[in-house]
């Protein structure tokens, strides 16, 4: 979160924007979970969430939409995200991290997220997913 986008993305044409808004925002959060409640590759990631995943996945796309800058959905329900506050029950190492990256990838190549944007969100989800390690 604490890296900006890059100067072809403001105020005015968000990374929201250019994933194409709330449909392909949401769309990426449900790929994301049926990759991670599918593939036996994020198993361990996958035992680190409760049963069903109807109610993180909606907490994901409304978290997704304000941090590329469309509709701060998930702060006017819950406040700030704190990240790592609200992560720390959970041991991320990096094997954890190594496989929400590789869903999040999988799940972005589902959704044709490709071209600037996809460097641009493989370089951000990156920089996220190794901040929120709480484990060696």
């Amino acid at each position: 979160m604490s890296q900006s986008p890059p100067p072809e993305y403001g105020p005015q044409h968000t990374p929201y924007d250019a994933i194409g808004g709330e449909e392909p925002v949401r769309a990426l959060a449900r790929a994301f979970y049926s990759y991670m409640d599918s593939n036996p590759d994020y198993a361990g990631l996958r035992a680190l969430h409760a049963p069903r995943l109807e109610e993180v996945e909606e907490t994901f796309f409304e978290f997704l939409s304000g941090w590329l800058g469309g509709p701060q959905l998930y702060v006017q329900k819950r406040g700030h995200p704190r990240l790592r506050m609200r992560h720390a029950p959970f041991p991320i190492d990096e094997s954890m991290r190594d496989q929400w990256l590789a869903c999040m990838a999988e799940a972005m190549d589902a959704c044709g997220i490709e071209g600037e944007i996809r460097s641009f969100l493989d370089a951000r989800f990156a920089h996220v997913a190794d901040f929120m390690r709480n484990r060696n």
